[in-house]
């Protein structure tokens, strides 16, 4: 595997590792996708899939499930103690990563993205399948410690308007001057504003990608951040629609980069742009 110059390699596997390790019984692969039906169409052999939206968050209200609801979630994807996940996704793994920044929150450390996701899967012309493998439920628990400094909740991002954080807007730019409140292919009407929080700084999420799905190499990324101010030595807060793009550029800056203070604001835009009287910019 090439590192790239990453902080920490060892969070991404590349597609020749894991074809390599599919019959490994220590490693499970999960597919993670925006669009939930693209498992059953076709996946990675072994791969179990979650649905994002239905087994990560809470059954009730806007929070994500907790250890003991996590842990019986890996535990019926035939997760042990000794297992390590491998996350992989459509989309520049843009779910993936979300998936990864949920269980890292939560504690579950044993965790790697696949470098390309299913984009540098199929351009290798590398095997799918439709076949549903029934793995045995486990009694799984999530023990180590969780991670609440990788999240920023309302409060935090308020207060830190006008600060020295530096706020990381990883919408497009359409979205990000205020012309859209969503992605072109989803619904627009999420917020009831739209613009970006005060001060921050435009860096779309897929810019730290390569065509082919995989990360940039670390160089390329410092430099695609610090073009912003977004350097190792500030607090960083990054933020979308619904808090998955982000997670792809929390990925990048805190796990491949090793910056220090990264957090997620799952809340992201569809929280901000409801808030009264919270201060807005367009343009």
């Amino acid at each position: 595997m090439g590192s790239s110059g990453y902080a920490h390699p060892e969070t991404l596997v590349d597609t020749e590792w894991l074809a390599a390790h599919l019959d490994d019984g220590t490693v499970r692969v999960i597919e993670v996708d925006e669009d939930t039906s693209a498992y059953e169409q076709g996946h990675i052999p072994g791969a179990v899939g979650w649905n994002w939206a239905r087994d990560l968050h809470a059954a009730v209200g806007r929070d994500y499930v907790d250890r003991e609801a996590l842990g019986q979630l890996l535990g019926r994807a035939g997760v042990e103690d000794d297992t390590t996940v491998v996350l992989y996704g459509g989309n520049n793994n843009w779910f993936a990563a979300y998936a990864y920044w949920i269980l890292r929150l939560r504690g579950f450390n044993r965790v790697k993205l696949l470098d390309g996701g299913r984009k540098k899967w199929e351009l290798e012309a590398r095997e799918l399948t439709q076949e549903v493998m029934d793995r045995p439920r486990t009694g799984f628990a999530v023990t180590g410690q969780e991670n609440p400094q990788f999240r920023a909740l309302r409060a935090e991002v308020l207060d830190s308007l006008g600060s020295s954080a530096r706020m990381v807007d990883v919408r497009s730019p359409e979205e990000y001057r205020g012309e859209k409140l969503a992605p072109v292919h989803l619904p627009q009407e999420q917020a009831q504003v739209p613009g970006h929080i005060p001060g921050a700084a435009n860096v779309p999420w897929a810019q730290a990608a390569n065509d082919d799905g995989t990360f940039k190499s670390a160089d390329e990324l410092k430099e695609l951040y610090a073009r912003q101010g977004i350097t190792s030595d500030r607090e960083i807060i990054a933020y979308c629609r619904i808090g998955e793009r982000s997670s792809h550029t929390w990925f990048a800056l805190h796990e491949l980069l090793g910056y220090p203070d990264v957090k997620n604001y799952d809340g992201s835009w569809t929280e901000y742009g409801s808030l009264v009287r919270a201060p807005v910019e367009m343009g």
